[in-house]
């Protein structure tokens, strides 16, 4: 009693000795909850996990993910409102802490949801993989972000409502004030206006190299307001969608065959029947590679230049891919070379003759005698 009462006397005004035990017990329930937590999330939930990772099917497993975080939280949520039966200031039913614990509630299903709908990781991957790939890599994020924004606002309604806010006011006033918001917003509005017709059209995909005026790159991303496009030297350019939606486009992935021309100088001095040999084994060549597509191979002699004989060669190889490609035409290269050396025929490269006739030459010895 002694001990008590000394206790007692040490504690500030209005606080006595079961107050202070019922703080304890509620600070102690909320650490216990958060062990808790900890070893669920390191032991059970991996458990879930692996199990989930031997079904047939990704879902079970991206839901698992997707609701990891807001699980863990969930239990310091459930330790709060079971902590609230001991703590001494607040009531358990208090009107006003049901109502944040269930918005707290409603925010980690909201989380979850948010996190299931990732365009990279999220249950649309394996929907898309279960119809072949059927929906465009290119509407992932759309839809994702979509789906994101109807989940968040549908959370917010609902939280409002929970704290007796009238969510129908907000909306009415939201549909009086469209027309001003329409015209406050419209290089918005435009951005994503562009960005539904990139969609629809299709005039690339993600991972696209593309060549437009304003950019030139590979697709990395689009969005309600832009497309984001790594430059080959590794910049990240963000070109408004209404300003890619009304530019010419170029897809370079979307080639079927990859072109090489370019004009082959050689010599003055080449015979015609050099030439037409040149001409025909350079051809013969092209036809026999098989890397080369086959429906479209030119090599003839062309035009008379200043200082050679040029023979065009036109033809395409069959892949697009710019590393393939480079190798194939230097290939080409080398057995073009091997045909003019065993031809004898020279490479032409620029130059100029001077004749002297027999008065310059004298006024040339004139102009070295003066001197």
């Amino acid at each position: 009693m002694v001990f008590g009462s000394t206790v007692l006397s040490f504690l500030p005004a209005g606080l006595d000795y079961d107050t202070l035990k019922n703080l304890g017990i509620s600070i102690g329930v909320l650490l216990l909850f958060i062990l808790f937590r900890n070893l669920f999330t390191k032991y059970v939930f991996q458990l879930i996990v692996k199990l989930a990772k031997k079904t047939p099917t990704e879902f079970l497993t991206q839901i698992c993910l997707s609701f990891e975080r807001p699980l863990s939280w969930a239990f310091i949520i459930i330790g709060l409102y079971v902590a609230m039966d001991y703590f001494p200031f607040i009531e358990q039913h208090n009107a006003l802490f049901l109502k944040f614990l269930r918005s707290m509630i409603i925010v980690l299903i909201t989380w979850g949801l948010f996190n299931l709908s990732s365009p990279t990781t999220g249950i649309l991957i394996s929907v898309n993989k279960k119809m072949n790939n059927k929906i465009d890599l290119i509407l992932l994020p759309f839809i994702s972000r979509t789906i994101r924004v109807i989940i968040i606002a549908i959370s917010i309604s609902i939280i409002g409502q929970e704290f007796d806010y009238d969510v129908n006011g907000l909306v009415a006033g939201l549909g009086l004030g469209g027309l001003a918001f329409a015209l406050a917003a419209k290089e918005a509005v435009g951005n994503l206006i562009g960005g539904i017709v990139i969609v629809t059209e299709k005039p690339f995909s993600i991972g696209d190299w593309i060549l437009t005026p304003s950019v030139e790159g590979t697709v990395e991303d689009i969005n309600f307001r832009s497309t984001k496009i790594r430059t080959f030297s590794q910049a990240l350019v963000t070109v408004p969608n209404s300003t890619l939606a009304n530019e010419p486009i170029t897809n370079w992935s979307r080639m079927g065959k990859r072109r090489i021309t370019f004009h082959l100088g050689i010599n003055y001095k080449t015979s015609k029947a050099q030439i037409q040999r040149v001409v025909a084994r350079i051809e013969s060549m092209l036809k026999k590679h098989e890397e080369v597509h086959p429906d479209t191979i030119m090599v003839a002699f062309d035009h008379y230049n200043e200082s050679s004989l040029d023979i065009l060669l036109y033809f395409f190889t069959n892949t697009t891919v710019w590393a393939e490609h480079l190798r194939i035409k230097h290939e080409i290269n080398l057995a073009i070379m091997e045909i003019l050396e065993e031809e004898e025929v020279e490479v032409a490269f620029p130059s100029r003759t001077v004749y002297v006739t027999p008065q310059s030459d004298e006024l040339l010895q004139t102009m070295g005698s003066v001197d």
